[in-house]
């Protein structure tokens, strides 16, 4: 599995936009800075988000950006795939290089359903609000919740 510079852009993105969450629109050139992510690409990577669905875009002088639904309600999972596409494809095998072993191929084949499971099911467990209480954690400023 390879994370590319545009999936760890839009998982910073959205954490930011996290960190700001009801400051308001945040604009693409604040992200960008903050986050270090060249503004042209950062506002390709806006319009993916906001067709998933985890963004929501207002525009004219006080625009900017804000997440289209609380940050414990956004996974890594979500954000990876809606940029990446499935973390780990499915089947391997192409129809004109078919396996005289097939039970080779099946155990092979299991084995990276398994990863996808495990590594899906770990990203799925993270949200953003889980890296914004990391930071907080880091910071000092823990928030203990009843």
């Amino acid at each position: 599995m390879r994370i590319s510079n545009k999936g760890d852009y839009a998982l910073r993105a959205l954490f930011d936009l996290a960190q700001h969450i009801g400051s308001g629109p945040v604009q693409s050139e604040a992200i960008a800075t903050r986050q270090g992510i060249p503004v042209n690409y950062l506002n390709q990577l806006l319009i993916v988000l906001r067709r998933a669905g985890l963004i929501e875009s207002l525009r004219g002088p006080q625009g900017g950006h804000l997440l289209a639904r609380p940050p414990e309600a956004i996974s890594l999972r979500e954000i990876l795939i809606a940029i990446e596409g499935p973390l780990l494809t499915g089947e391997t095998v192409r129809d004109e290089h078919r396996p005289s072993l097939l039970e080779d191929h099946d155990l092979v084949n299991e084995l990276w359903s398994e990863l996808r499971e495990q590594v899906e099911g770990l990203l799925a467990a993270i949200t953003l609000d889980e890296l914004c209480q990391r930071k907080r954690q880091r910071a000092g400023n823990i928030m203990y919740y009843i």
